[in-house]
């Protein structure tokens, strides 16, 4: 993560990963305001760019061509990414509701979240149409629409409705691929039909006459059947019917028309129009909020409406962020003029496209390379990432709104004299705590329930305690879901030891900053971590917090266990099956996450892994019959297991093919990308037996990969093992595997032995 010294002042959040706000945070990533913190919300790690769609969908582009990865910007912007959907503002307070995390707190928002099909419009369309819009949510309903036609046999006929520039496109660029496709499996193109339905009596309205023209022959050309002046009013399985009462029986309906805001935005009392899109004024500010700024599809400029295009958002970014820079330096925001006239390229799916200005129109395969060129340079600017220099300067509180916010900065990064341990003021703890709901346990005798100057807790009769620490620095910018891998992983070897857990107590840093930000911080740490204590049934009974440079968290854990029903490490038996429950790769992929060379896509695999419990697995790695079990983390799979043959008396055959691997790991450990901890771990490389045969196998670096909130490495009775792996699969691990086998203990000191 990219830190600073500046301590928070203005929290600017912006919603939703569209057009403007990557151009917002690409702005602020090379002029960042000293003071001002930007929080992205967003449910997708991927954005794509319209304006490369058509082009993607008729094959002539990667996923990775036309999708910015937000994670990445955001973090080289040095803004948090939060990963979740926004449903909701409470202006009041100044928070914004999530679907699936704590409230988040903002000083300034923007939204920027694109628009989405009225389908509800139209009897049937929600239940039986494929809408379009959001476009972030896009290439899931693609694949989908795709691998169910390319297995269609028979003729095939897909309705678009919709017949603007999008629309058109759209039927073009998928006629196109899928002609292609039937041509690969030797079926009949001439089985497939288009048909373009739109309630207006022109196509491309909104363009001039010449550039309908040209579409209209292109369409004509291709085959595909236009219906004007006819409005869908019915969608039914395989059928759709007209206002005129034609009936057109379909395989599949596309909807690329009436497009409006969420519903959720209803409940915000924000100034909206009759499409359910913000209006806002010529600053990009809402009308009746001052603190709220819209962009894109979702903002009516109401001085200068225009039509809902790509074109327009892009153009936006550069003045929303210069005006949401002034609002948080106090400063009044500017007036934008968007152009009376633009530039449009439309493409016809087969490397030829339209341009259209005005009362411009021109047409050809070099309009296709225009366009081309053109795509590919805008995204080069949010993929292409020039490094940034790291600069140390005094504190800035020129984003401060008042006195005692600027003397609560100069404080924040002021020498402290350590005479109080560095803790958090009381009042911020206990307004930042008293929100969270840990559970109730009735062997917890005294905890926050009723706090005192400890814990008190009762140890059942017939159970002994399972006791283990774990503490560790931020590597993601979110708090809250930084809290639950905290909590996941310090629980890990409670659950390993075959044990329940009973309590925990929390050590965490904190950022110095002013009481409100580092109250949120708190709060979204410790909810994020509560969430998987409650879950796990451990009850949270205290803890201690203090100031730092950087974000920490660790617990304390204690656990109950049977004394004759422990999981150790010196359990390995000869003859057992060695199987690993989640996949490794989690210290190379943050290794390059920190330097940007990661996919957003790896990251986000990553941290699902990272925040699933261990504890159903343990318990049925125990119904099999595991009596060696260890939770997989700072000395890696290889290190785990050298740890777990010596106490055993025995060697182990390890398969570097057969161990699940997270995605995008060997692309990073090949480029030299490796945790800090790696060389450490690679000097357990004296247990591999002619380990110089290895090196060059591409598993090999990763079996020396430190591990965050890792899986269970256990053993199992070899004729078990394979039923083991289906429950364990069927449990929600998918990636458990049978990585290996114990051997009766050789004469080689090298306890180790490698296959592929």
């Amino acid at each position: 993560m990219r830190t600073t010294e500046q301590p928070v002042l203005r929290d600017i959040v912006l919603i939703g990963g569209g057009h403007s706000h990557v151009g917002v945070l690409k702005r602020f990533a090379m002029n960042p305001v000293p003071g001002v913190r930007l929080t992205l919300i967003c449910r997708d790690t991927h954005t794509p760019y319209s304006g490369m769609l058509p082009g993607y969908v008729a094959g002539h582009y990667s996923y990775d061509d036309v999708h910015i990865d937000l994670s990445k910007l955001a973090e080289y912007a040095g803004a948090r990414f939060y990963r979740d959907e926004a449903i909701g503002i409470d202006r009041s307070r100044k928070r914004v509701h999530c679907r699936n995390r704590p409230d988040v707190p903002y000083d300034l928002l923007s939204i920027n979240i694109g628009s989405s099909p009225r389908v509800r419009d139209v009897t049937g369309a929600s239940e039986f149409a494929v809408p379009v819009k959001p476009i972030n949510g896009f290439n899931n309903r693609w694949l989908g629409l795709l691998a169910r036609l390319e297995n269609h046999q028979g003729p095939m006929t897909v309705a678009i409705v919709g017949a603007g520039a999008g629309g058109v496109e759209l039927a073009l660029a998928m006629q196109f691929r899928l002609r292609k496709e039937l041509a690969k499996r030797g079926d009949d193109a001439g089985e497939l039909h288009f048909h373009l339905f739109d309630a207006a009596t022109e196509l491309l309205p909104t363009h001039n006459p010449k550039v309908r023209e040209q579409f209209a022959r292109k369409l004509k050309q291709r085959g595909i059947r236009v219906h004007l002046g006819s409005p869908v009013v019915k969608v039914e399985a395989q059928r759709l019917t007209t206002e005129a009462g034609d009936s057109l029986a379909v395989d599949e309906v596309l909807w690329v028309t009436r497009a409006g805001g969420p519903r959720w935005l209803e409940d915000t009392g924000l100034a909206l129009d009759e499409g359910n899109f913000l209006r806002v004024r010529d600053t990009l500010q809402v009308e009746n909020d001052d603190a709220i700024f819209a962009a894109g599809d979702i903002a009516n400029v109401t001085n200068h409406p225009r039509e809902k295009a790509g074109v327009f958002a892009v153009r936006q970014g550069r003045p929303l962020a210069d005006n949401l820079r002034r609002a948080a330096l106090g400063q009044a925001p500017k007036p934008f003029h968007p152009q009376k006239k633009w530039l449009a390229l439309i493409s016809t799916g087969d490397k030829y496209a339209v341009a259209s200005r005005g009362e411009f129109a021109h047409a050809g395969r070099l309009v296709w390379r225009w366009k081309d060129w053109i795509d590919r340079r805008f995204m080069k600017k949010f993929t292409d990432l020039p490094a940034m220099e790291e600069s140390a300067t005094l504190p800035d509180t020129s984003a401060a709104q008042s006195k005692e916010e600027a003397a609560q900065a100069i404080s924040a990064v002021a020498m402290r004299c350590g005479g109080c341990g560095a803790k958090v003021g009381s009042t911020v703890l206990s307004r930042a705590l008293g929100e969270l709901k840990p559970i109730e346990r009735d062997d917890i005798i005294v905890g926050l329930h009723a706090p005192d100057d400890a814990a008190v807790l009762r140890v059942p009769p017939g159970k002994a305690v399972v006791h283990t620490v774990d503490f560790f620095r931020a590597f993601i910018d979110d708090p809250y879901i930084f809290g639950r891998v905290a909590a996941n992983h310090s629980l890990g070897d409670i659950f390993a030891m075959g044990a329940e857990a009973q309590s925990a107590t929390a050590v965490a840093t904190v950022p110095y900053g002013i009481e409100s930000k580092v109250e949120d911080v708190v709060f979204q740490m410790m909810s994020g971590a509560v969430d998987v204590l409650n879950e796990a049934g451990c009850a949270l009974v205290g803890g201690h917090t203090g100031e730092g440079k950087e974000l920490a968290l660790g617990f304390a854990v204690n656990g109950l266990i049977d004394p004759d029903q422990i999981m150790s490490k010196g359990g390995l038996r000869a003859g057992d099956a060695l199987i690993l429950t989640k996949p490794i790769g989690t210290g190379t992929l943050f290794a390059a996450h920190a330097r940007l060379a990661a996919k957003g896509r790896w990251i986000d695999s990553a941290l699902a892994s990272m925040m699933q419990s261990n504890q159903s697995a343990a318990a049925c790695l125990r119904r099999y019959g595991s009596q060696a079990c260890t939770d997989v983390t700072g000395f890696g799979l290889l290190g785990h297991l050298v740890e777990m043959t010596r106490p055993s008396g025995v060697d182990a055959e390890l398969d570097l093919t057969a161990i699940p691997v997270l995605p995008g790991a060997e692309e990073t450990a090949a480029a030299g990308i490796l945790s800090s901890l790696q060389p450490a771990n690679i000097r357990l490389r004296r247990g591999i037996r002619e380990q110089e045969r290895w090196i060059k196998h591409p598993r090999y670096p990763l079996i020396f990969d430190p591990q965050t909130a890792g899986g269970l490495l256990a053993s199992v009775p070899a004729h078990k093992a394979e039923a083991c792996v289906a429950e364990l699969k069927s449990l929600g691990y998918p990636h458990t595997a049978i990585i290996g086998r114990i051997l009766p203990q050789g004469e080689a000191i090298e306890p180790i032995i490698l296959r592929a």
